[in-house]
């Protein structure tokens, strides 16, 4: 609709210029909103205004002059509105907006896919959680932003590659080997301390059971460093195979599994300093080897190779990002906990002295999520020592409700996740708000079928041309936004904005089906309202699918 109302006003003042009522042919872009009160109309322009100083005439003028040229042979414009200082608001015949229900209709699935992206190649990196540990609610948040954000962006035009990257080198592997080296020593009655910074919780003793019931005479017999690095391996395998599986259980799969001890076995790390050196990008000062990251806008320089001559994480990720761009990527989105905020500027020098540009890397920042049960914050097992895990949360409350709910709160802003809301059948629920719409549409077309003998829907022009009441127009206006919701969400790479639309256009359901019945004495009547909640409810599922909710007949 605004499409159509964007040509009109073009041509109409192409045809106002071409007459001599305009000065200039220089128009700015049309653009239409809808205005925040409904007395203002169902859509508006500011077109005068933005015109004025090339035509050189007042707001209201050019307005007159649009206005006065405008052509609308399909009548979809009930009455014009010159409102202020030239808005010009549109009031529509109910009737034009019956063709979005054939539209969303016709391409099913596809409504609100548009080809924005170009095919470019993008990859999401996401989650990436070390393998020393199970995985808490934080990365749960980061795995849900990170695929809904991959899955609106394909259904946008891009083409999207999704990856893991597994931190299985450096010093916390160590540790985590340490921790449960030092846990079968425990278990073997030898009198060992524990230190500060080892990995808690009881799955380091869960391993480490496994690994005596395995190998207790080799490990115990073995020198210490041998044994550490055995045990480093087999946990962080164990441990990442966990990861694997609670990430299939949200839903969540990525095309690559990349591994960073690769990059050091491949020598690209190696080969990502040696380049900059040559650049004179890295430098060698107090024994140690720095990139010059403030040179491209980072607070102070860092070191990538310490003293002792061991690489830094720094190194690694040079080398990996690096890599990303090699492999042919036109842009890259990291998703990480808000905990990384200072590694940005650090990242992005990097990468801009490889030669790319600031908006071929972005990063999505998620913030925590504070447990909740009943408003109180949660007690729940914490089998990790420190944290509550995801797999708790998922087993607790359902995959659906996770996502959903993740989804419910820009990623910037902290989120409150309260796991007896998200166990509720009401409308508090706001998976189950959602959902309930799909299903009772469901139920709506089963008792069309048993007890009315419909077995399909028509929706012909006499049925569509049914529907005028105000809910059900409403209700159009709103399934017309989702392309413009999608495409806003995949611009600014943000899910919840798709979540907040299914809410609106669930209250929207509700407030329509509570006041009109859909199953009604007039066969044409009830063929239109048929078609009309069979679109609501392809969009309900739509959206739905680009969360990774399911969208259930039954509840």
């Amino acid at each position: 609709m605004k499409t159509k109302l964007k040509d009109m006003i073009k041509t109409a003042a192409e045809a106002a210029y071409r007459a001599g009522a305009l000065e200039s042919d220089d128009f700015a872009p049309v653009a239409i909103e809808e205005p925040k009160a409904g007395a203002h109309g169902d859509l508006a322009t500011n077109f005068a205004m933005l015109n004025a100083a090339t035509q050189k005439m007042a707001p209201r003028k050019i307005a007159e002059v649009v206005v006065s040229y405008l052509a609308d042979p399909d009548g979809i414009i009930e009455k014009t509105e010159i409102a202020g200082p030239g808005f010009i608001n549109f009031f529509l015949n109910p009737s034009a907006w019956h063709p979005i229900l054939h539209e969303i209709h016709e391409q099913d699935g596809r409504y609100g896919a548009c080809d924005m992206g170009d095919g470019q190649n993008i990859q999401v990196e996401f989650v990436s959680a070390n393998p020393t540990g199970p995985l808490h609610v934080g990365h749960g948040r980061g795995a849900v932003v990170g695929d809904s954000v991959a899955t609106i962006l394909s259904f946008c035009g891009y083409s999207v590659f999704r990856e893991y990257y597994i931190n299985d080198s450096g010093k916390q592997i160590q540790t985590l080997g340490r921790s449960v080296y030092l846990r079968c020593l425990q278990s073997a009655g030898r009198d060992v301390t524990f230190p500060e910074d080892g990995y808690q919780g009881d799955y380091i003793w869960d391993i480490a059971k496994t690994l005596m019931d395995q190998a207790k005479e080799w490990l115990l017999g073995a020198g210490e460093d041998e044994a550490v690095a055995y045990c480093a391996k087999y946990a962080s395998e164990k441990i990442l195979g966990g990861i694997r599986e609670d990430l299939a259980l949200l839903g969540v799969g990525f095309d690559h599994w990349f591994s960073e001890q690769s990059l050091y076995d491949s020598g690209k790390v190696d080969a990502a300093i040696k380049q900059f050196q040559t650049k004179g990008l890295i430098y060698d000062s107090e024994a140690a080897l720095w990139f010059r990251t403030q040179a491209f806008g980072d607070e102070k320089d860092r070191v990538v190779v310490r003293q002792n001559g061991q690489t830094t994480y720094f190194a690694s990720d040079i080398a990996y990002h690096r890599d990303k761009f090699e492999r042919g990527f036109d842009q890259i989105i990291d998703v990480w906990g808000a905990d990384h905020h200072g590694y940005i500027p650090r990242i992005s020098a990097a990468i801009k002295a490889s030669g790319k540009n600031d908006d071929q890397f972005h990063v999505i920042l998620t913030q925590l999520v504070n447990l909740l049960r009943g408003g109180i914050p949660a007690t729940m097992s914490t089998r990790a020592g420190k944290f509550v895990t995801l797999r708790e949360v998922i087993d607790e409350v359902g995959c659906d409700a996770v996502r959903f709910i993740f989804l419910t709160r820009h990623y910037e802003s902290q989120l409150d996740f309260d796991l007896e809301v998200a166990k509720q059948k009401t409308n508090d629920n706001p998976v189950y708000y959602v959902q309930y719409v799909h299903a009772r549409i469901s139920s709506i077309f089963k008792k069309a079928r048993t007890e009315k003998g419909i077995k399909e829907v028509s929706g012909d022009e006499a049925s569509v041309g049914r529907l005028s009441e105000p809910e059900e127009i409403a209700l159009i206006k709103h399934m017309a936004r989702y392309p413009e919701v999608i495409r806003s969400a995949a611009q600014w790479m943000a899910p919840h904005r798709v979540a907040f639309y299914l809410m609106d256009l669930a209250a929207a359901f509700h407030a329509y089906y509570n006041k009109h019945w859909v199953l009604t004495s007039d066969p044409k009547l009830t063929d239109g309202r048929l078609y009309l909640i069979l679109a609501v409810q392809k969009i309900i599922r739509n959206g739905l699918s680009l969360l990774g909710v399911s969208a259930p007949d039954t509840m």
